[in-house]
């Protein structure tokens, strides 16, 4: 019997940029949900046994993406967050210590090798 896909939740304010990476990781075997914002993320980490997400750093609302995986590292320890960036130094400000960075723009093949990295870790 297959193993469960991984249950991922993307969070990027950009539509066509979700859309991309939504689609790309369907394709490559993970289950996906989305949210636009960090307000949305946390109704879908409330409700799914979500298993890693990546969220992109800039986003509207009162929390950015590093405030969120701030807040996950926090609330659901198990998750695992990937912090996605263009112009954001991971040395400059903190990130949680168990929370992997990419910057954009990446490959998709960038993006699946480092989920696999973070769910096997």
């Amino acid at each position: 019997m297959p193993a469960k896909p991984a249950l991922i939740l993307v969070v990027e304010d950009e539509e066509p940029i979700r859309f991309m990476v939504t689609e790309g990781l369907t394709s490559a075997g993970y289950s996906i949900l989305e949210a636009a914002n960090a307000i949305e993320a946390i109704k879908v980490l409330d409700e799914h046994p979500i298993d890693l997400v990546f969220t992109d750093v800039r986003m509207p609302g009162t929390m950015d993406g590093a405030h969120l995986a701030f807040l996950i590292e926090t609330r659901w320890p198990a998750v695992k967050i990937i912090v996605g960036s263009g112009n954001f130094d991971p040395k400059a400000r903190r990130l949680p210590r168990g929370s992997s960075f990419l910057s954009k723009p990446y490959r998709l093949s960038a993006l699946t090798d480092l989920i696999e990295q973070c769910l096997e870790a």
